[in-house]
């Protein structure tokens, strides 16, 4: 969320970046804002003009009283009374107009970074970087499905039964590779320096509106009926959210952390074939990062988060590349994000596994994140978050790629101690 002195200020600036991100539309709130901006002050302004007049009429009032001006003083009083009903009409139209105010601002997109190219969607993303030699096997790569049953290790007909589809059972090796790769995940976090943290896995409706936007919400979030709950679709809501109305002393920064927790997407829209099997569903695991410092370190950050990623895949033998992400990709909040797509032998092409992303001071100012300065100056933080690894997605990469020609699936050296010693998993 933009602080509304900047859209004051640099109108213009504001209707140029909503161009960049495609959402035209959205045009006409710039204008509106900034009449209810103007109408809100000017109700500030008059609000307190008639409480300074009710004071200076007070005083009147009693010295009245004091010469035995009865009359005058009753008049005085009608005065006061008609001033105190004057400002609770107004007390009332500026509360109505200060929550459009926060509707709007939470609704008009952040300033992406003059880094960011122009695109209207995923198709325009930019290759940035390939690290790993992608290869192509001389035998055939199942789909990842397919993989997992010569194991018995996935059960989708029982899933489909007890709850619908986009549901799985994971069994035997591949339940087991399932928690090995997220175990090491988390132990290779905490050896980069980052504090190891199971949040809670439903979060209020505050923290859901404060760390995204209104349209994610709607096609991401599960609400528990009855109650100010949802279900968390990744860990990054409830790692921020930790810090909501917090001031932080600025030695206490940067908060680094990694999250282990389940996820909850209703995963809304069609797909298409590639995104069968597990690659999209509505409950998955995940191994997560956030980062909450001051702002000038946002830009370090961003780039420690995603080299993360990139340096867990190689480590596992998975080739990937990052994506620069273009204007019309970005959610609102975001004022810079890549992808990590890990490669597909069978597809022959990179699929998506992780996403990076730098906010700014967007979340903190909607969750009231502030930081105190060793100068005793007060502002908001920046918060930035990105996926460690994101299984079953991750199994698919790393299934397709450690595939032997017997059909066995070879354990990278750094996995197999989460193994159990094993060093490859063979056919049922």
């Amino acid at each position: 969320m933009l602080d509304i002195k900047f859209v004051r200020n640099n109108p213009d600036a504001v209707k140029e970046n909503i161009k960049k991100k495609f959402q035209d539309d959205k045009l006409p709130l710039v204008d509106e804002v900034l009449e209810l901006d103007k109408k809100n002050r000017d109700i500030k302004q008059e609000v307190e003009a008639l409480r300074a007049e009710r004071n200076k009429i007070s005083k009147q009032i009693g010295a009245c009283m004091a010469q035995g001006k009865k009359e005058e003083a009753e008049e005085l009083k009608k005065r006061v009374q008609a001033n105190a009903d004057r400002v609770e009409a107004l007390s009332s139209e500026e509360k109505k107009v200060e929550e459009r105010i926060k509707k709007i601002m939470m609704t008009i997109p952040n300033i992406i970074d003059p880094s960011v190219p122009i695109g209207r969607d995923d198709s325009e993303n930019v290759e940035i970087e390939k690290f790993g030699e992608p290869v192509v096997p001389d035998y055939e790569i199942p789909y990842h499905t397919e993989i997992m049953e010569s194991f018995k290790g996935i059960d989708l007909e029982s899933a489909g039964r007890v709850a619908g589809n986009g549901f799985y059972y994971l069994m035997g090796d591949i339940a087991r590779l399932h928690s090995a790769v997220i175990t090491y995940a988390r132990d290779f976090m905490i050896n980069r320096g980052f504090t190891y943290c199971i949040p809670p896995f439903m979060i209020r409706s505050n923290v859901v509106t404060g760390v995204m936007s209104f349209a994610e919400m709607d096609a991401m979030m599960y609400k528990i009926e009855g109650e100010d709950l949802y279900l968390i679709g990744t860990s990054e809501h409830s790692m921020i959210g930790k810090f909501i109305d917090n001031m932080l002393d600025e030695s206490q920064l940067p908060q680094t952390l990694t999250s282990y927790s389940p996820c909850f997407r209703k995963e809304k829209g069609a797909h298409g074939i590639e995104e069968r099997g597990v690659y999209r569903i509505h409950q998955f695991e995940k191994q997560e990062m956030i980062v909450v410092c001051k702002p000038e370190e946002s830009p370090y950050w961003y780039d420690q988060l995603w080299k993360n990623t990139v340096d867990l895949f190689r480590s596992l033998d998975i080739p990937v590349r990052t994506l620069e992400c273009c204007s019309g990709d970005l959610a609102d909040l975001k004022v810079k994000s890549c992808d990590v797509e890990a490669w597909s032998p069978r597809q022959k092409k990179y699929f998506e596994v992780g996403s990076c992303s730098n906010l700014s001071d967007a979340q903190a100012r909607r969750l009231g994140i502030r930081v105190k300065g060793a100068d005793g100056s007060k502002y908001f933080a920046h918060t930035l978050n990105n996926t460690v690894v994101a299984p079953p997605r991750m199994l698919i990469a790393f299934l397709e790629n450690n595939l032997q020609a017997d059909g066995s699936v070879r354990i990278p050296e750094v996995l197999k101690p989460y193994m159990g010693g094993m060093t490859e998993i063979k056919r049922k």
